[in-house]
């Protein structure tokens, strides 16, 4: 396979978050993957594009048929190599074929939202899956940072937390829809969350009491 499936991170959702050398390839690109947000906003015309959806089976046939024709140009959102279609790109095709463009993931963003530097952070998903509960457990100065999905959201996993021996009074900040206009970042308790209306789809940071600033 001499032509290579580009993958380029379009960050988290804002156009301004998205680096030139991935927006220059998207805009170049023939044959265009990505999700029906980023194809709306981001193909032309003249572009030969294929959806992301549930059925994953459609984009990497897609991928398959046209990389056979010329390069291949896959939008994900956030940074490529952070629970992204990477995985399941190198499990289709050869990892020498893939060239990926890096962006900004919105667990970066939501860091540097709150000015707190993600170093020492423990960076885990309940996106879709369910991290290990040793990963979670509390100690003393431990800073998490967490996607979230519709079922493990906001106040579901506070609740988990609780369980793993956080202090009810440990700060929650919750990031939802970074980067749009209608953008939301506050700071609560992982108590007054379980009993909140939850905030679904966030970056979650969580840290100690002893640890607010």
């Amino acid at each position: 396979m001499d032509k290579k499936i580009i993958v380029a991170g379009i960050g988290p959702g804002n156009e301004d978050y998205i680096t030139p050398a991935a927006l220059k390839k998207i805009r170049s690109a023939k044959f265009l993957v990505g999700g029906r947000r980023a194809l709306k906003e981001f193909s032309s015309a003249n572009q030969i594009t294929c959806a992301i959806t549930a059925n994953l089976d459609a984009p990497i046939n897609f991928i398959r048929e046209k990389i056979l024709l010329g390069e291949v140009v896959v939008m994900v959102s956030g940074d490529p190599g952070y629970y992204s279609m990477l995985d399941l790109l190198r499990r289709n095709f050869p990892s020498e074929s893939i060239e990926v463009i890096p962006s900004i993931s919105a667990m970066q963003l939501a860091f540097a939202k709150i000015a707190l530097p993600w170093h020492d952070a423990t960076l885990l998903s309940f996106h879709g899956r369910q991290p290990a509960r040793e990963a979670l457990k509390f100690s003393a100065g431990k800073i998490l940072g967490l996607l979230t999905d519709a079922e493990f959201n906001s106040a579901t996993v506070s609740e988990i937390l609780l369980n793993c021996g956080w202090d009810k009074n440990s700060a929650l900040t919750i990031c939802a829809k970074l980067s749009y206009p209608d953008e939301k970042i506050f700071t609560t308790t992982l108590a007054e969350a379980v009993d909140a209306e939850p905030v679904k789809h966030c970056v979650l940071i969580v840290r100690d009491k002893f640890n607010l600033l």
